[in-house]
């Protein structure tokens, strides 16, 4: 990984037809690749140097001043929305095709603060187990010197994707 966060990303949302239609695996592999468009909630958080294998998700990001929150460091909730996403895409990375996931729950435990001047963090989840029905998942934030920042886990609910012929579509 290198700590290059200038590149160019589009953000938007994949049809739901287009995600159906690929692996869990592969439908991160065309995100990451930026043949799909990033999901917005990223432009919060602005992660780099994406790496994705069956069950493991890791990228990279910087927290700034304008992750901060009233007293002066940055907000719980980048950390928050950093460990979700890697939960949630490690679960992805895990799918067959026409298969979704939600989480049902995370918990969040925070070890050291981050400031502007942290620098670059690293989020990695991890699948523990997935299932037909449910997965579960732990993802880690480190900054450059290999402390642990941050630590979670989550339960995902994983679901068929309904086709184009269903209610709503």
């Amino acid at each position: 990984m290198t700590d290059n966060p200038t590149r160019k990303v589009e953000y938007g949302v994949t049809p739901i037809e287009v995600m159906a239609s690929m692996t869990g695996i592969d439908f991160l592999r065309a995100m990451f690749d930026g043949k799909l468009p990033a999901p917005p909630i990223m432009q919060n958080i602005e992660p780099f140097d994406y790496s994705v294998e069956s069950g493991i998700v890791a990228f990279s990001s910087i927290p700034g001043f304008r992750h901060y929150n009233p007293i002066g460091s940055v907000h719980g909730g980048y950390a928050a929305t950093l460990l979700d996403s890697a939960m949630g895409l490690c679960v992805h990375s895990m799918l067959p095709a026409g298969s979704g996931y939600t989480t049902l729950e995370f918990k969040v435990s925070f070890i050291r603060g981050m400031t502007q001047d942290t620098g670059v963090v690293r989020t990695e989840g991890r699948v523990l187990n997935a299932g037909r029905r449910a997965a579960t998942a732990e993802a880690r934030i480190t900054d450059s010197k290999g402390r642990l920042l941050a630590h979670a886990t989550t339960t995902c609910l994983v679901f068929e994707i309904p086709g184009p012929t269903a209610k709503g579509m």
